[in-house]
């Protein structure tokens, strides 16, 4: 049995899939599990609500095929953010990150990452700040009361895109609950463009960091470049999270619509898996 688990994010498949062929092309692909995504769309919005006979087809298509869902990325929370000027999308937003929680529960989900900003559509002000970790707060006694994880991933502008940024509201609300979830290539955007290293800003959220998205990146432009076709450096950033006790993966890239895209999640698979048995391998030598 391998020391780690790879999943794969929804969206690396055909949107037209059903639950139970994405599940089944991610076990074919090599996967250990997939990331499920409640992203701004009101389609994706709505499995918040689904009904329990739903739920339950979910959890029989998991032991069908023989592959969990085990996190789930909540970007609803791009649009309808935490720290929003805007009661209502505000109020909204915590609606959907409640309902997100109650979901996971139900699916045998443990990881919900939410994106790392106050706002996106609006000025960052003290007071969206402020707004955000007062829902933050919060939303963390909910996720306690279901024993879930909330992890704060690492994004692409100045409010949070460092692992050493996200330790100030970690530290700020102290709750075994919230953690971060780092994305590699928004990471190595940030390290290029602050003059950081990005193994070490990792290693500053040691013991808050359970899960690490390995995506791609380029100077500027942070999302759908294929792997090694930007500067991210896996091998080391890979290495970096297995020093620091990291053993939960998940390979982020998104279905453009080729018919080639089985190929691409064997390919993904395969590549990322090379990095993790080496680097289990120096771990056990060592």
């Amino acid at each position: 049995m391998k020391a780690y688990t790879i999943g794969l994010y929804e969206k690396a498949m055909p949107a037209d899939l059903t639950w139970k062929e994405k599940l089944q092309a991610a076990k074919e692909a090599g996967y250990d599990f997939v990331e499920i995504s409640i992203d701004e769309t009101e389609e994706k919005i709505q499995r918040i609500y689904m009904p329990k006979e739903e739920r339950l087809k979910m959890i029989e298509h998991m032991f069908e095929v023989g592959i969990p869902i085990r996190s789930m990325c909540v970007s609803a929370l791009t649009r309808y953010s935490l720290g929003n000027s805007d009661e209502k999308l505000c109020n909204r937003g915590m609606e959907i990150l409640e309902k997100a929680l109650e979901l996971a529960d139900d699916l045998g989900i443990r990881i919900v990452m939410i994106p790392g900003y106050d706002v996106y559509y609006e000025e960052s002000t003290a007071e969206t700040t402020q707004r955000f970790i007062k829902n933050l707060k919060k939303a963390t006694k909910i996720a306690a009361k279901y024993g879930i994880l909330i992890e704060l991933e690492t994004m692409e502008n100045s409010f949070m895109n460092t692992v050493w940024k996200a330790m100030f509201y970690v530290k700020q609300i102290d709750s075994a609950y919230l953690g971060i979830y780092p994305d590699s290539g928004n990471m190595k955007n940030a390290a290029v463009l602050l003059g950081v290293d990005e193994a070490q800003d990792l290693m500053a959220g040691k013991g808050h960091i359970t899960s690490l998205h390995l995506k791609e990146s380029v100077p500027g432009k942070y999302r759908e470049i294929p792997y090694g076709e930007g500067h991210v450096d896996f091998e080391k950033i890979i290495h970096a999270a297995w020093a620091i006790g990291i053993r939960k993966y998940v390979t982020e890239f998104w279905y453009k619509g080729s018919p080639d895209w089985k190929e691409d999640l064997i390919n993904a698979n395969r590549k990322m898996r090379a990095i993790l048995d080496k680097a289990d391998k120096v771990c056990v030598e060592a």
